[in-house]
Formats: C-alpha cells, structure tokens, sequence
C-alpha cells in the first residue's frame, strides 16, 4: 500500500518556528512540549480544571515556575486560551480551543493504552468500556467543552486502589456510568 498526500492542506507556519523535521509526529511533540502539557490538557479535557490553582492542585504537583511556562506555550500554540473571570476579572480560566479539544482522541488512547500496559489506579473494566465505547466518549467530551461543562468526565486515580475499585473511585465515576446508560438505552 502506497499513502500519497495528494489531498493533504498546508498549514502556514509561523515565520520564527524551528522544526527538526516535516514529520507531522515530530511537529505535534514540538507544539505540546512535554508530559506536563499533556497533562495540563488532560485536566482540562476530563477533569473540567480551569483556575492555575486547580492544575496546580493536580495529583502530578506541577510547580508553579513549570505551570506558569507550560500555560503560555500552549496559549502560545493555540491549543488553549486565557479568559479573564466573569466574576473577577484579575482572575483567569483557561479553555481548550478546537485545536485543544481536537486532541481527545490521543489522551483517550493515551489513557487506554497505560491501563492496558503499566501498573495504574485506573479501572480496569471502566477504561475497556470507554475503549469499546470510543465514539460515544469522544463525543461527550467534546459536549462537555461545547457546553463549558464543569462537572469532572474522569475522577483522579491517585487515591484508588491498584485495582482501581475503591468505593471512592466507583462514587466518582457516577458521571461515566450515567453516559454508559445514556447511549445503552
């Protein structure tokens, strides 16, 4: 099988980008930087974080030196934005733009994929459901963001048992079952 990019759009670059390569793989890692970005973007996609002090609260204890830096290149990439608070406007909310939220496949596989092959709190049979289930998750985090759901998609596991089991961690996940139920029925 041969792959041709004859239908493949250009997307302009900016004028000062260093890149190592045109490998879209490379130039993807390039813009997200490092595993904290991803996490940053996992908080905000699954656990509807928005505040610096709610990442910074995150199970990873990001510093805020760190925090602060990672903010910026992704505002910076595009892949978030900083709003000031309705409320407050000293304050600030970040959001996933729609190149941000196009990025819920990837943290989903990335999520599925740690499940199946390390040692996590994670469920087990929650997360093989969300696999078997993958359009139907997909789309209900791109709802959430639509609609600037706040109410978590995802507990965190750093408190769950290694089988992920707990009596916490089935509370928290009320909000998945409730989405299995919704696309069952």
């Amino acid at each position: 099988m041969q792959v041709t990019f004859d239908r493949v759009r250009a997307l302009k670059r900016k004028p000062n980008s260093k890149q190592r390569s045109g490998c879209p793989v490379s130039i993807s890692l390039e813009a997200l930087g490092d595993r904290w970005s991803l996490l940053i973007i996992r908080d905000m996609m699954v656990r509807a974080f928005h505040t610096f002090k709610q990442f910074q609260e995150s199970d990873e204890k990001i510093a805020t030196n760190i925090l602060a830096d990672r903010l910026k290149k992704l505002a910076a990439a595009g892949i978030i934005t900083a709003e000031p608070e309705k409320s407050d406007g000293r304050k600030v909310n970040y959001r996933l733009t729609e190149k941000g939220i196009d990025l819920a496949p990837v943290v989903l596989d990335l999520l599925i994929w740690g499940t199946r092959h390390e040692a996590t709190g994670a469920p087990n049979a929650v997360v093989e459901k969300m696999a078997a289930n993958r359009d139907e998750v997909l789309a209900e985090v791109r709802r959430r963001w639509r609609e600037r759901d706040t109410v978590p998609f995802l507990p965190s596991f750093a408190n769950a048992g290694r089988d992920g089991n707990s009596s916490r961690t089935r509370a928290r996940l009320r909000p998945l079952r409730r989405l299995r139920a919704t696309h069952s029925a």
